[in-house]
Parts: structure tokens; sequence; C-alpha cells
């Protein structure tokens, strides 16, 4: 009986489809005449270019969808009626407005109109829409969002002006900007508050922030911040760390609060490291690798250190001359270790036939392939297009930057896409600070990317008590597509102590030079610095001072030689940077060499810490055994030797301090484990403090208290509401009698 039935419903749906597909077919008919009607503007040809179907054609219900469909895709008519009747297609039509002009009132800023109405649809001659106008204010909305104008409001009228053409009007009401009044992180966050606001963009509202556009709430910043907070987490071992929300709570009319919410998972260590290479590879060409493999093997994780190894291995392929390889990664977690294997596969040899630049609207496309590591002509190389692509965000000129790479199907040949999106790039600052060592004032402005061409440009003034200091700087970091940097800067500074020492100095000049990668990681700087000096005296100025007192002309060639192994330039955890530096004298008084040898050293004793030991030393003295100028006498900076007055160490003439021909100073310091557990935003710091200041080239009756001077203490670091406060607590342990003592010193200073 089951059968039977199931038989029986089979037959009803086979009946009753066949019997649709006959109805159907009854229904189409001969296609005899096209009539049109209500179109006033669209030409009856051109509506007929639209049509999916043509006189004679077969016609059904189906079709029939399809017309009214696609007249409606046109977005020109209104309202479409469509029948058919003995063969004629009857198509009645009424057409959209056409929009003459669209005015935009609210927005004065030409640059921030230009933005609120990036991709929008609606333009002057265009067809009016209903469902594009809501798009289209949605969309400025949405913008403005984005340069932080959370609250505006955008209203739209229309002015009818017969025969079917309008004038489309936007009332836009910016209101205010939106505030960042706090940054919180919540969730698992492992590291101090003011630790994670170091690593994002955005920054707290404060009312003398009145330069900085980062305090205002920006979803582009917004988005940023979170993949800086994300990979800062990476690089700290913290394999499957994700920010699982970032999001604003309004706090009042205008204030918002910007909340992370930290996910960092458990702390993973590197396992065991391999490298799997084709049959035909000598893998003592690879032999290298297996040190970085030994290094990092119980490490913590960190994506910097694979993206090293992966280049690691590209430079030896290519070395090797194997130009077409991909490098796979297997990774294969277990506990708190990941084990990695480094797949090296040889491809099929393509090359590259063509890169196209995309967007770059301000950038020169000659900035953009000057950091390609692959061109036309080249083998196509995964790795070097990934590079390639790494090196045109890390010039920080775009908002964006997407690549694309299609293979032509006939021959193989690979054509690389890469577009960008441009974004300002230029900076204006200011900064502010008081201290036991004196006031200071500072402001900059700075253009990243002058005329699109790539170079830099930056101009500042600082103010103290005592001194003031400007300059005017160039830097183009690829001089004709050489690879190398050239610079140039115009200085003026004025020391005027004719009150407290009995002298004056004013000293304007320029310099000039160029800055390569001479071998990896190692720098080859090459410059020449000129000063016009002027020196007056007083009544109480010592007789040094009294005997260098006229107008001097000094040029000097400077080498500079830098070794930079850190993991990171800005707060590095790890590796070390050392850099030598020598002034040769061309036309001098007093034929001043000047040597200066600079290293530090970082690394983590155990998590959350930074230690860091530093060695420091200048020389200088006159090559035809003359004595040196004032200005050109040593000091030791204050943070090499805290527990001593700055500029109060060494050699004195009279009352004065007057430096000496050597200066040198070891540092030893290192963070502290979290004190306070409420306060996120205290970091505590121990250090040791050894220098000295030596040597009196004019005078040998003076002594030149060479001794050592040393100092243990702790220092704090405090982002306070107002901005960023340092202060230090020292003991001196060994000194000289003339030195004069600092136990307490503080630093408290902001940006704008």
């Amino acid at each position: 009986m089951k059968n039977i039935k199931k038989n029986m419903y089979s037959k009803l749906i086979i009946i009753t489809f066949l019997s649709f597909l006959y109805l159907n077919k009854s229904f189409a008919e001969n296609l005899d005449k096209i009539s049109i009607s209500g179109n006033l503007r669209i030409t009856d040809e051109t509506i007929y270019t639209f049509l999916p179907v043509k006189l004679n054609d077969e016609i059904n219900q189906d079709q029939i969808n399809k017309i009214t469909k696609d007249l409606y895709s046109t977005n020109f008519f209104k309202n479409i009626t469509i029948q058919f009747e003995n063969g004629e297609l009857i198509i009645e039509l009424e057409e959209n407005p056409i929009i003459q002009n669209i005015t935009y009132n609210g927005i004065k800023s030409e640059t921030l109109k230009e933005f609120a109405l990036k991709d929008t649809q609606l333009t002057a001659r265009s067809s009016y829409t209903e469902i594009y106008l809501q798009q289209d204010v949605q969309k400025i909305q949405n913008n403005l969002k984005q340069n932080g104008y959370y609250f505006s409001k955008v209203q739209t009228s229309i002015e009818n002006l017969g025969e079917n053409v309008i004038n489309l009007i936007y009332d836009i009401n910016l209101g205010n900007k939106a505030k960042i009044k706090k940054i919180s992180f919540v969730g698992k966050k492992i590291f101090k508050d003011s630790k994670l606001k170091s690593v994002i963009l955005s920054e707290e509202y404060k009312f003398w922030k009145f330069i900085s556009g980062k305090k205002f709430l920006n979803e582009d910043l917004v988005n940023f911040d979170e993949r800086l907070l994300t990979n800062f987490f990476k690089n700290n071992g913290f394999y499957n760390a994700k920010i699982s929300s970032s999001f604003a709570k309004l706090i009042n009319e205008e204030d918002f609060e910007l909340i992370f919410n930290i996910v960092p998972g458990k702390k993973i260590y590197f396992g065991d490291l391999s490298l799997n290479l084709p049959t035909n590879y000598n893998k003592e060409n690879f032999s290298k690798l297996n040190e970085t493999f030994y290094k990092l093997k119980n490490e913590p994780y960190s994506i910097n250190s694979i993206e090293k190894i992966i280049e690691e291995i590209d430079l030896l392929a290519l070395y090797e001359q194997y130009e077409a390889i991909d490098v796979n990664i297997e990774e294969n977690l277990v506990d708190n270790k990941l084990n990695i294997n480094f797949f090296i596969n040889e491809t099929e040899k393509s090359f590259i036939k063509r890169v196209n630049i995309l967007g770059n609207n301000v950038t020169r496309e000659n900035v953009i392939r000057n950091q390609l590591e692959i061109d036309e002509g080249d083998f196509y190389n995964e790795i070097l297009y990934n590079k390639s692509i790494n090196n045109i965000k890390s010039l920080n000129f775009f908002k964006s930057v997407e690549g694309n790479v299609i293979t032509d199907d006939d021959v193989g040949d690979k054509v690389i896409e890469i577009a960008v999106k441009e974004k300002p790039t230029g900076e204006i600052g200011a900064s502010a600070g008081v201290g036991t060592t004196g006031e200071s004032l500072g402001f900059f402005v700075k253009e990243n990317n002058y005329l699109g061409k790539g170079i830099g440009l930056k101009t500042d003034l600082n103010l103290s008590s005592d001194a003031v200091k400007g300059s005017f700087s160039v830097n183009n970091p690829n001089f004709k597509d050489s690879d190398k940097s050239i610079y140039a800067t115009i200085e003026a500074t004025e020391i005027d102590k004719l009150k407290t020492f009995g002298y004056k100095t004013n000293r304007t000049g320029f310099s000039y030079g160029t800055r390569f990668e001479f071998l990896d990681d190692f720098d080859l700087g090459i410059g020449n610095k000129n000063y016009y000096q002027k020196i007056e005296t007083g009544s109480n100025a010592s007789n040094l001072q009294k005997k260098q007192e006229g107008d001097y002309w000094d040029s000097f060639l400077n080498f500079d030689f830098i070794y930079d192994k850190r993991n990171q330039k800005f707060k590095p955890s790890d590796g070390f940077r050392s850099l030598y530096s020598v002034e040769l004298p061309v036309i001098s008084d007093t034929n001043t060499l000047s040597n200066t040898y600079d290293y530090k050293f970082f690394t983590q004793l155990f998590d959350e810490n930074i230690t860091a030991l530093s060695f420091y030393l200048k020389a200088s003295n006159s090559i035809s055994n003359d004595n040196i100028k004032l200005t050109e006498r040593n000091f030791l900076p204050s943070s090499k030797l805290r527990g001593f007055k700055s500029g109060s160490v060494g050699p004195k003439d009279g009352r004065d301090f007057i430096g000496g021909n050597y200066v040198s100073a070891v540092n030893v310091s290192t963070t502290l484990p979290q004190i306070l557990e409420e306060n996120q935003n205290i970091d505590f710091l121990m250090f040791l403090d050894a220098g000295n200041v030596w040597g009196v080239d004019y005078d040998s009756s003076i002594p030149d208290n060479n001794k050592i001077r040393s100092s243990v203490g702790i220092g704090v670091d405090w982002f306070t509401p107002i901005g960023p406060l340092n202060f230090s607590l020292a003991q001196p342990i060994t000194k000289s009698d003339t030195d004069s003592t600092e136990t307490f010193r503080f630093n408290l200073g902001t940006t704008f």
C-alpha cells in the first residue's frame, strides 16, 4: 500500500511539472511590434538597446519580467508598466528627473567636503533616484564619522525647475567633533595601560592638545589601532592574540570613551624550527639558518622573527640564484610550544610582464617603484613581491596598499597591480616641559612627502631658559633612485649665560650629507658641517672665555658608522645599536678632532622587563696642539649621570664648570614588576650610572678632576593627565669634592 501511494505522488509531481511547461510554452508568442510611450528625454532607439528581445522573437512571462528588471536597472525611469497583447509589446514609462545642480551647504573646508562626498552616486546631469539619495546621505554621514563628526546631520531638499529637471540641495550640520575623553583596555590586557596607550595612535583629549587631530574619534584610526595592538601582543609571544571588539561609549553630549577588549590567549614559545628543501638544493648553502633556529628556540613567539626568517631564506636563495621560490609555513602547536616547518618550493619560472601602480594621485610613481624588490622583466618571486608591498606600506604615505597578481593564461607571465589610497602626510606639533633643569617650549612642522616626491621637510624651534635653537632640514631618502638618502640642514643657536657665567655665544651654520645601507643592518653616513660662531664675554667671564672672545668660521667632515640589530627602533626589548662618529676639521682655528662612540644593548630578564646596558665615550682634541674652543668642550648628557646637576661635573675654572676634553659613561637600568596594581600609568626602574669628565688642555694648573662619578637610584615614568612626568631619586656613590649633586630630578612635558 505504501509503494502504491508513493508511485501516485511521483506521477502527480511529473504531471504538474509537464502542465507548467505546457502552459508556459502555450503563452509564448512571436513579438510583432514594440510600442513605447512616456519617454521624453530617452529616445526609442536608446530604449531598444536595453531590451533583451527583438522583433520576431518568441516572448513569455519570464522575458517580460526580465525586460522590466533591465529597464529599472538603467536608473532612467521612475515607473515602468509593460503589457503584451496580440503580439504587441506595450511599454509605458515615467522618467526620473534630471539633476541640473547639486548644492552642499554647511561644509567650508574643500578638503573635508571632498572626503565627505567620496563614493557618492548622484551627480549633476545624472538621473535622480530616491534610493540613491538615501544611500548617498548615509555615505556622507559615514565619511564624516571617519573624520570625527559623529553628530553630523544631513537634510535634503529638491527645487523643481519644471520639465522634469530639479536642483538637489544638501544641508549639512557638522556638529561638534567627537572627542576621545578616555581610552580604556578591558579583558586580560597583560600590559599596563600606559604601555598600551603608547602602542596605539589615538589619544585622549586634553584642552592644550589644540593641534593634534588624534584626540578625535576616527573609525579608520581605531581600526588601525586594533591592528597595532594585535601585532604588539603577537610580537610579545601571544600567538593567538586578538582584539575581540573595540567600541566607543558615549559619555556625554560630545565625549566618548574608547574601549579595546583584549583577548591575548596564553603565551607561546618557539619550539623546534626546521627547514625543508627541494632535493636538488644544497643544504650547506642554508646552514646559516640553523644558527637562527637555535637562538629562537624557547624564545617567545614573534611575527617579526618569522618575517626575518623568511627574508633570510629569500636572500640565501637569491644568492644561490634560485630566482623562483615560494615559502610555505606549517605550524604545530603543542601545549605552549610552536613547532614550525619552513617548506621551500621551487615554483615554475614566469616573467613579470607589467607592473601597474593605481591610485597615486599625489605620490609620484617613481617613489613607489623605488620600493619594489622585483620589476618588469624579472622572474616572479612570491617572497620579493610580498616584501615590495611591505616596503610601500612602510613609507607611511598611504591609507592602504593592496596588491594583486594576474597570470597571463597564454604564456604564464605575471601582471602585478598595486592599488594605493593616499592620506595626509603633514604633521604639526608642539611640546612644553618644566623640570629641575629648567623650562622648555618647542614647536615643529613636518611634511613627509613634499610634492609627492617622498622628500621630507622639517622646521622646528626650541626655547629654554638660557638658549634658543631653530633649524630647517630637507631629506631625500632615495636621491635619484640611488638607494642613498641625502640631507641638508640650516640651524641657528644662541646660548646666553652673560649674567651667570659671563659669556654668550651665537652659532649659525649649515650641514649636508648622505646616509645609506652599506651592508645588512650597517649604515654609513658622510657629511659636512659648517658654522659661523660669535663669542661675547662680560666682566665675570673666566680667563678662558675672555681669551676666546671673537668670531670664528669652522668646517668639519663627519663620518657615522651605525650597526643596528635592535628588534625595533621604538622602545626596543632585544638587540643592540652601535654608533661610531668622527668629526675631522677642514677649516678651523683650533683644528678640533672629535670621536664619539655610543653602544646600547637591550634584553629581557623576565616577562614585562626591559634591561638596558649602555656605554658612551667622547674625546675632543686639537690635532695642531691648540686649545679647543669653549663650545667644543664636552659635557656628559644629563641622562648619562643622574644624581649630579647637569653640566656641573668635572674641571672648574674658578666657579665655572668648563667641561673636559674627554667624557665617558656606563649605564645599567632595568624595569621593575608592577608595584601598584590599581595604577596602570606608572612604570618603575632601577639604574646604576657611572661617568667621568676630565682633561684641560688650555691650562695645566687647573685640576682635571679625573675621577669616576657614580650613582644608584630609582626612576619613575608616570603618565599623568597633563602629560608624561619623569622623575628620579639618585644617591651618589663616588664623586669629586667640586661636583654639584642633585638627588631629585623631574621633567614634565606634553605634546599638543
